[in-house]
């Protein structure tokens, strides 16, 4: 048999469709100047700024925590936390995915528990509400039960990562090849090195139990080639193919057969990501969502809660059932995406996060992290019968026009005419709307990506490197739009000075005020469009006013608004929310009676 891969992404890593997304992750989401500053403060032991540095908010005090649950687990807890590397947090966090760099929402992620669950303190972070909402983290110690009924808009799933201290702790991080099943060996798919494997370098047969990178590629083959029983078995992974009781009344019926047959789930790490989790006390069965499936994973043997032994999986229809099981975390059955993204050729290990590179590819050299942003170049464009060169810079896209030719062709598109060539450019570089030269619209991305990661640093160098503080993206927001993202003090003033308009809309007919309300801008950034002028007497696209988006998202830190719109504009709005809101409360009431 041959040892080359077919053709395509390896079962559970980074789909092709997403290669690109993740890419983008690995340079934008976490910043590397907050590795540094979060990195410095953990060093010198000032955990909160470390976590200030990373955009994570802490809400608690661990005072607090020794007043109610004792000293000896509040010295557990500021110990952990002296070591809690929020930037690693960060790197590691699942993301949306589907064409989007943003973190996955409604989650919270089970750091550590101090004393016996469910009703233990629980050190966790729960991640952003909404997917165009500020990227920043909560930082909790609570209860937590590892199983959570589904509540529509206002629930969150559980990840239990007390199993996997590498993706968070720094004083473990060194052991992220050992999560990975690798210890002291090569990684899968790598020489010792840390350079890919060549396709005639991978097993042809059978490797023996002395080398586990190569026991994990060879079962990785066999469920590529879709010799799937052979790839559960030398996996230790036993298949239960009894048919559960059929309960739904539409779709077509499946065999559990097919539902294993998943080339969605890394059959390497479910094993030891489940056995890791039984032995950290955090039950023995789990639950994973192959697409639109459920599949049951129970540690089974002789010592079914300890860290060695086989693992059952069987295809489970009823999802009361599966709602009884904890939902087994992401790095239990996918591939780190950093392994994916070097071996691909995407990423090289030095853009990585230093602890990451550090700990899975020692021999390239000490890692400096993902790059900050690229400086314009000039690009080449089509005009008339030849090509100009067009670049970013001091405010306006540079052209080889003179001012007057560059007077004539605004006027001609300010009263609807056609413009093409550098003018075309231009118009689409400022309002996000229409097709721009590759590099340029790379350039363009970055701008919007700095700005969606909160990455305000970078957005104040790019501006200070001649970005027009006026370009909008293709959904018509500029920066007054998206400063919920960012830290409006040194932005807000520097857009009011450039002449942005406080009241230019995007396609959904939101303000800039109203963008801060919906998407979960601080009280403080509110505060201060309204400081600034921002009016309050505006409706968006659903005719909703600002009091109906404060209703709507039950935002208690803006009452002082909702009373001021109510009071100066009353009425304003559309009727219909204000019936369906009433609603809903009233039903909110009856279910907490």
């Amino acid at each position: 048999m041959s040892g080359a891969l077919p053709a395509g992404a390896l079962p559970g890593g980074v789909l092709p469709e997403d290669a690109s997304t993740w890419q983008r992750i690995r340079r934008h989401a976490v910043p590397g100047w907050m590795i540094e500053r979060a990195t410095a403060h953990r060093l010198a032991g000032d955990w909160r700024a470390a976590c200030a540095a990373a955009a994570v908010d802490v809400r608690f005090d661990p005072a607090d925590i020794a007043a109610r649950h004792g000293s000896a687990v509040a010295e557990a807890l500021e110990e952990d936390l002296r070591h809690l590397a929020p930037d690693l947090l960060r790197w590691h966090l699942p993301r949306g995915l589907g064409g989007r760099t943003t973190i996955a929402t409604g989650l919270r992620i089970l750091l550590a528990a101090y004393g016996p669950r469910p009703d233990a303190p629980t050190l966790c972070v729960a991640t952003p509400a909404m997917t165009e909402g500020p990227q920043r983290l909560r930082l909790l110690c609570e209860p937590v039960h590892p199983v959570q009924p589904y509540v529509p808009y206002t629930g969150f799933a559980v990840e239990d990562w007390s199993a996997a201290r590498p993706l968070w702790d720094a004083r473990r991080a060194g052991a992220l090849r050992a999560l990975l099943g690798a210890d002291d060996g090569r990684l899968p798919f790598f020489r010792a090195d840390g350079t890919p494997l060549g396709p005639d370098e991978l097993p042809h047969a059978e490797p023996g139990p002395g080398d586990p990178a190569a026991t994990a590629e060879w079962v990785t083959l066999l469920q590529a080639r879709g010799d799937h029983a052979e790839a559960y078995a030398a996996a230790g992974i036993e298949r239960d193919l009894t048919a559960p009781e059929r309960t739904r009344a539409y779709g077509r019926p499946v065999t559990p057969e097919s539902v294993l047959a998943t080339n969605a789930l890394d059959l390497t790490r479910l094993r030891s990501g489940v056995r890791g989790l039984a032995a950290a006390g955090a039950g023995g069965a789990f639950r994973v969502h192959s697409p639109y499936r459920i599949i049951r994973l129970d540690a089974v043997g002789e010592a079914p809660h300890g860290p060695d032994g086989p693992i059952r999986a069987r295809y489970v229809e009823q999802r009361e059932e599966a709602a009884r099981v904890a939902r087994l975390p992401e790095y239990a059955w996918k591939r780190l995406p950093d392994l994916e993204l070097v071996r691909l050729g995407r990423i090289t290990p030095r853009e990585l996060h230093p602890l990451v590179a550090g700990a899975l590819f020692p021999a390239a050299g000490p890692a400096v992290g993902p790059p900050g942003p690229a400086r314009s170049k000039p690009v080449r464009v089509r005009c008339g019968g030849g090509w100009h060169e067009v670049r970013s810079r001091g405010g306006l896209l540079e052209m080889p026009h003179t001012p007057e030719e560059q007077q004539r062709e605004r006027a001609l598109r300010a009263f609807g005419g056609a413009v093409s060539g550098c003018f075309a450019v231009e118009a689409t570089w400022i309002t996000g709307e229409g097709r721009l030269p590759r590099a340029l619209r790379a350039e363009h991305r970055e701008f919007f990506l700095r700005a969606q990661h909160g990455d305000t640093p970078a957005v104040l160098a790019l501006l200070d490197a001649g970005v027009s503080p006026r370009i909008r993206d293709g959904r018509r927001r500029g920066l007054l739009h998206l400063l919920h993202l960012l830290d409006h003090e040194p932005l807000l003033p520097r857009l009011l000075a450039a002449g942005l308009d406080l009241e230019s809309e995007d396609v959904n007919q939101r303000t800039p005020l109203q963008s801060a309300v919906h998407w979960g801008g601080s009280a403080e950034l509110v505060r201060a469009l309204l400081a600034a002028g921002s009016r309050i007497d505006v409706i968006d696209e659903m005719e909703l006013s600002l009091a109906q988006e404060i209703r709507r998202y039950k935002r208690s830190d803006l009452a002082f608004l909702r009373r001021r719109v109510d009071e100066e504009f009353p009425g304003i709005g559309a009727d219909w929310w204000d019936e369906y809101v009433q609603d809903r409360d009233e039903q909110d009431e009856d279910d907490d009676a």
